[in-house]
């Protein structure tokens, strides 16, 4: 059943331990649902150097300047 915004600004303490035990709460504006309080996933163990090589490829051109038409739509030209 959906929370309240209004019920969620109040008791948000008590809705992040229901999240941290595993439970998943959905806020709604005028009984509309709007969002999703979720927990995060946690990692499972350390991360450990190198363990995708060979799986991701860096073009020779990541780094290379953009071409000027692309530039001037990032700088707000048409």
């Amino acid at each position: 059943m959906p929370i309240s915004v209004h019920e969620a600004k109040t008791h948000l303490s008590r809705l992040l331990t229901r999240v941290d035990a595993g439970e998943d709460i959905v806020i709604a504006r005028y009984g509309r649902p709007v969002a999703r309080l979720v927990p995060i996933r946690r990692p499972i163990g350390p991360r450990r150097l190198g363990a995708l090589k060979g799986r991701i490829r860096v073009a020779p051109d990541f780094d290379a300047p953009l071409p000027t038409k692309v530039m001037k739509k990032f700088n707000g030209g048409a």
